[in-house]
């Protein structure tokens, strides 16, 4: 079976970020050494919703974390009982399947109870009065399993078992003192004590050994409407089988379970079943109606097993999917400073100096030889058109261009049409709240022990944002002191004059206009030319922090 791995991109996913990983994916699943999942760590902004929805490609599944859950351990995957399987049968189905435990369900196949090796070898030992049978609902069809008896005669309405086990070695005229109504009758081949039995108000007789019945019982069994059923057991195993006839819902535990889902985190597993004693605990599903689907125990939580994930268009743990340090990660492909990112073993990391990390994918497919469908094509277009804004950013280069020109001709796109298109549906800002604002592509940067925080927001209409300026203020403030930033960036961007308004707050708010050769006018300034967090605005606060700690 081929492994699974996840193409996840960064948090508060871009249009580079979900293409790369899109077309990356269909790059590894076309080789067949993977099963490569494209996946994302945040909902998509607008922009990225237009070029997935423009070209036709379906939106990446949310990841919220890599960290193990119940569903990735290989866990007993087996089918739960139903409460009136006898204890024997349970039995067997444990020895069948090297279990120790079953998960017990209801009528609507919810769970109901769990009933363990334990539970059935414990009955056994108990001491159980003549009258267990009826007292836990024990049925005919159990006991013919049971005792591997065929049935001479039963009637349409069988009587309730709810008497006493009653073994007739005695004489007739003796046991006649103990029989009562539905009392169920262990007899031999005497005639006259299987008359005596039938005579009498029983509800069954169990015939020992195969013991053919006279017609003449049979018939007198069928008018006083006794089951009359035949085992080839002898009477001493007859009398200590016919009590594991008995249902597993009579000694199941059902109070106070403890069970998990298929989504719990394997940590929370651990430590739940740290404080309790139980061999087993039931797994359900609660997206599927809280269907039972096996059990788990701790020797299942023993495993060196771990998510294998591909990190594209990103390389730093703040960026990156939750649980990252307990994965392995195969592969990065980025187009960001190296950051921190640590691996256990070597790995493949390409990392080139483009505008777009979908620029390296593209040029990876055209290197082995491999044109990408006109759908995959267009994505990556739009993903270079998004990251370098067609150019107008410091980071682009002349390999963009040539990709860029290369992956059109695929896709028969006519790039500065769809550019205006695609800036113009992501840049729309109406209904946007200064939440959604702060959080649609917003990054995190550690400066030696300065976090920085830069949001950024690309608009053809930044006064569209002038009545909302002193809330977005408010709560970037908020975030800084929750978050711990000493810096936090709001960077409001317009494609077409190639300039930022800087909004900053923080306790190191006044170094970032220094950085600038600005001063800060009601938390802001205006910064032409800057279009790149990565090229030229994380550079110069760099500069201006590292200066001033040197001082």
């Amino acid at each position: 079976m081929k492994e699974t791995v996840y193409i996840t991109g960064h948090k508060n996913p871009d249009s580079d970020s979900i293409c790369a990983a899109l077309a990356y994916a269909e790059y590894k699943n076309a080789n067949g050494d993977i099963n490569a999942i494209p996946v994302r760590l945040g909902e998509i902004n607008r922009e990225t919703q237009f070029v997935l929805e423009y070209f036709g490609v379906q939106m990446p599944i949310l990841l919220e974390t890599v960290r193990l859950s119940v569903e990735d351990l290989d866990f007993d995957k087996i089918a739960p009982i139903s409460p009136d399987i006898s204890l024997r049968m349970a039995l067997e189905l444990m020895k069948k399947n090297n279990l120790n435990s079953l998960p017990v369900i209801d009528e609507n196949e919810q769970l109901a109870g769990i009933v363990t090796i334990s539970d059935i070898i414990g009955s056994y030992i108990d001491v159980w009065d003549n009258g267990i049978l009826g007292k836990s609902g024990t049925s005919i069809d159990n006991i013919v399993d049971t005792l591997s008896a065929k049935i001479i005669t039963i009637p349409n309405e069988v009587k309730p078992l709810t008497g006493k086990i009653l073994v007739l070695a005695m004489e007739p005229k003796s046991a006649g003192e103990y029989i009562e109504e539905n009392d169920i009758v262990i007899c031999g081949n005497r005639k006259d004590a299987q008359e005596l039995a039938v005579s009498s108000s029983i509800s069954l007789m169990i015939v020992t050994g195969n013991i053919k019945v006279d017609e003449d019982i049979i018939t007198l069994g069928r008018e006083k409407g006794i089951t009359i059923i035949a085992t080839p057991y002898d009477t001493f195993t007859t009398s200590r089988l016919i009590t594991q006839s008995i249902p597993v819902s009579h000694v199941m535990s059902k109070d106070n379970l403890e069970l998990f889902t298929l989504d719990d985190l394997v940590d929370n597993v651990k430590e739940k079943m740290s404080q309790t004693r139980y061999r087993s605990y039931p797994v359900i599903d609660d997206d599927n109606n809280n269907k039972v689907v096996g059990l788990i125990s701790r020797y299942h939580l023993i495993s060196s097993m771990k998510k294998k994930v591909i990190l594209v268009d990103h390389n730093e743990r703040s960026q990156s999917v939750d649980g990252l340090e307990e994965c392995e990660i195969l592969e990065i492909i980025d187009h960001h400073r190296v950051a921190d990112v640590f691996t256990g073993n070597p790995i493949y990391f390409r990392n080139e100096p483009v505008g777009s990390t979908s620029t390296i994918i593209a040029s990876i497919l055209f290197e082995n030889g491999r044109r990408p469908s006109k759908k995959i094509a267009g994505i990556l277009s739009a993903a270079i058109i998004s990251d370098t804004l067609l150019f107008r950013s410091p980071t682009s280069t002349n390999v963009d261009r040539m990709i860029l020109e290369r992956l059109a001709r695929i896709a028969d796109l006519d790039v500065e049409k769809f550019a205006m298109e695609m800036f113009k549906a992501g840049t729309s800002l109406v209904g946007k709240t200064p939440q959604e604002l702060l959080s649609e592509d917003f990054k995190t940067f550690t400066i030696d022990e300065d976090k920085i925080g830069i949001a950024q927001v690309y608009t053809m209409d930044p006064d569209s944002l002038k009545d909302m300026k002193c809330d977005l203020i408010s709560l970037m403030e908020e975030r800084a002191e929750e978050r711990g930033y000493s810096i936090f960036i709001l960077m409001l961007t317009d494609i077409f004059k190639e300039a930022s308004e800087m909004v900053v707050v923080g306790h190191n708010k006044e170094l970032v206009a220094k950085a600038f050769g600005k001063s800060l006018v009601n938390n802001s300034f205006y910064a032409p030319g800057v279009l790149s967090r990565k090229k030229q605005v994380v550079p110069p606060i760099t500069n201006t922090l590292t200066n001033i700690k040197e001082l």
